[in-house]
């Protein structure tokens, strides 16, 4: 924003100056607050906003505030979420998962470790990972698996079978670059988003791009192991 000479700053700066001093310490909060007027981040209190408060760096109470949006816009223009408005909703807070499991999803040791390929699938957060003799190999992507009634089976699998330009013959739907390990469930790719819907039929979900890299990693025999609980199914 431009300051003209021999006057003071405009009512517009003073309230950025503002802004700026409640960002606190997150410096990508600070440089979206100055890059943008004040008007431009207007979202209200997403249903996660507590969590992405707190992932920001921000002071948690819940409530979305101006300084808040500026933070919570800025991790999303960071990371790819779309549309990048400040709005703390489930595309935000499912890349804050992937963000916050860095280089090690691993920390809690719930995937065992093997010499061998493990295809790692986290129900409670919603994350695949791919890991070797302790070290990860295919870093943590977001995931969509089964619904209510329809959960993703847990336990010790491996891949059977895989067929690149899968169609199911149960729902007559393209599951591209699928890799079947129980049954019918399987790692495939999905068009449009992982975070609607409420979750597939058992299958493991990922983005087409995700599930082709899987592709061109995993080969028969590979191992997948499954814990935990989706959000939202019962126990």
């Amino acid at each position: 924003m431009a300051v003209r000479q021999g006057t003071g700053p405009p009512a517009a700066a003073v309230v950025l100056g503002a802004l700026l001093a409640l960002a606190g310490p997150h410096p990508a909060a600070a440089a979206a607050v100055a890059a943008e007027p004040e008007s431009a981040c207007v979202a209200g209190t997403g249903p996660y906003q507590r969590e992405l408060e707190d992932h920001v760096g921000r002071p948690v109470d819940g409530v979305q505030s101006a300084a808040d949006c500026y933070a919570v816009r800025a991790f999303q223009r960071a990371n790819g979420v779309s549309p990048a408005d400040g709005y703390a909703g489930v595309a935000s807070y499912r890349t804050m998962l992937v963000v916050a499991a860095g280089s090690d999803p691993n920390a809690a040791g719930d995937c065992p470790e093997s010499e061998q390929r493990v295809t790692c699938v986290d129900l409670d957060r919603q994350l695949l990972w791919v890991q070797k003799a302790g070290r990860i190999v295919f870093r943590p992507v977001p995931i969509r698996t089964g619904r209510d009634f329809q959960e993703t089976r847990t336990g010790r699998h491996e891949v059977y079978w895989r067929s690149k330009d899968h169609v199911s013959t149960l729902y007559d739907s393209p599951m591209p670059y699928a890799q079947f390990f129980d049954g019918g469930q399987a790692l495939h790719g999905t068009p449009g988003s992982l975070y609607e819907g409420g979750g597939s039929a058992g299958c493991v979900n990922l983005t087409e791009p995700d599930a082709e890299r899987l592709w061109d990693l995993l080969a028969e025999g590979d191992d997948v192991y499954v814990w935990g609980t989706k959000p939202g199914t019962e126990d």
